[in-house]
């Protein structure tokens, strides 16, 4: 706990000490700024990978859809007021609609987005807001004015709300996680979609698609649509205000430009094509969370005959098999899913805390400790003290144990017990 707090007062004494005021980039306004621009772009580096896996890991299955949409933002980035970050753009294999930024133009859409929208035009409103984010430093200035520092970089942790192995993600992989479903504020949201707008009409699409966007959001909003108030507006959360502030912007510079509904269309055909897989997966874990593993099992199985090569059927077939206490079944199923994509944090740790239940330590060690490499959580640190202590290292179980301490809650206190032991 005092670790904690004195991360916490390290931490504020250092932004502190590099205050002073600056121009926001964007809008030419004064602003106060605690945190450099060196700073802000090694924050969104180091944290764009694990953050990504967060939130679905990248959607490989499609590299040429991913080439699109990195080339749509990069055209609108140019326009931009910040040209000159290092823009980076994917697409994350998540159903859920959603959107985000970290500092330094580190940009992501999830393929549940995508499948919502209808051209490129749309497309393209959705990406310059979210480069608008990252140019004029909003999640920058949210972490200045303290809104996140007790939350996240002390090493409180974030939680994985699907997954009941991950326990906490910890340290700074709980930064960019929060920093990318943190709430804008309204005036930040404005502010995005005005310049988001401008940056359209620059590049040459036609800003009408961005009111359109927003009516849509707003309708779906107001109808409660499961998941969308999950994804999207959960963190930009939509209002007629800005659909009609949006229309009053476009109506002063002019609609008119390119739509591209027919290439969005025919780059988004796997998204669609693949989507009773998806839909299938989702069941699955819906069903598996409620208990229900033979009727999960087939769902799962549908999606893996549909689409063979995603290793997030095979992880979820896994996690089915190990509940239904099939370790053996689920250490094929762990393996196929990490050799599919082996930088996923999450398969590496399903595939570590199932071989260590078949004792096979070196093997379940090895995986966990990849997994901490990208993303640390506390069960992760747990285990790796439960296999430190079982092979005589009492050095390596107690840095082990200590970590997991940190998180607070049945893993923290398991580590604590276990700390105690260890010391008698």
């Amino acid at each position: 706990m005092l670790s904690r707090y004195l991360a916490i007062a390290t931490l504020t004494l250092t932004l502190t000490g590099l205050g002073g005021c600056t121009v926001n980039p964007v809008t030419g306004e004064k602003q106060l700024s605690l945190i450099s621009e060196s700073q802000e772009l090694a924050l969104g580096a180091e944290q764009y990978t694990p953050t990504q896996q967060t939130q679905g890991g990248r959607f490989y299955i499609d590299p040429e859809l991913s080439i699109y949409i990195r080339d749509v933002g990069q055209k609108l980035a140019r326009v931009s007021d910040r040209p000159d970050l290092p823009y980076e753009f994917v697409v994350l294999n998540s159903s859920v609609p959603n959107a985000w930024a970290l500092p330094g133009g580190k940009i992501a859409i999830n393929r549940g987005l995508l499948a919502e929208l209808d051209d490129e035009a749309q497309l393209a409103s959705v990406l310059g807001h979210e480069i608008v984010h990252a140019a004029a430093r909003h999640s920058v200035q949210r972490m200045q004015q303290g809104m996140l520092i007790s939350a996240g970089v002390a090493g409180l942790g974030f939680a994985l709300s699907d997954n009941e192995w991950a326990g906490l993600i910890m340290g700074g992989a709980a930064v960019g996680a929060q920093l990318a479903l943190a709430q804008y504020s309204q005036g930040d949201e404005l502010e995005s979609d005005s310049y988001g707008i401008r940056y359209m009409k620059e590049a040459g699409y036609d800003p009408q698609a961005a009111v359109e966007l927003q009516e849509l959001f707003l309708r779906l909003s107001e109808g409660r649509q499961s998941g969308w108030l999950d994804g999207l507006f959960a963190t930009h959360p939509p209002s007629a205000k800005r659909v009609q502030e949006n229309q009053e912007l476009v109506f002063k510079i002019g609609a008119g430009g390119f739509r591209g509904k027919e290439i969005y269309q025919r780059r988004i055909a796997k998204i669609k094509e693949l989507k009773p897989a998806y839909d299938a997966h989702d069941k699955a874990l819906k069903l598996a969370s409620e208990g229900e593993f033979k009727a999960a099992l087939e769902q799962i199985d549908k999606a893996i005959r549909q689409e063979p090569r995603e290793a997030m059927f095979f992880a979820l077939r896994g996690r089915i098999h190990g509940s239904m206490d099939n370790p053996d079944l689920a250490k094929a199923d762990f393996d196929k899913a990490v050799s599919l994509y082996p930088e996923m944090f999450q398969y590496q740790l399903y595939n570590g805390l199932n071989e260590l239940e078949l004792n096979n330590l070196t093997a379940a060690r090895d995986h966990l400790q990849k997994a901490n490499q990208v993303a640390p959580t506390s069960i992760a640190y747990l285990r790796l003290g439960d296999i430190a202590r079982q092979q005589g290292q009492r050095k390596d179980a107690v840095a082990n144990y200590s970590k997991a301490a940190e998180a607070g809650g049945n893993i923290g206190e398991e580590a604590k017990r276990k700390l105690a032991e260890l010391s008698n």
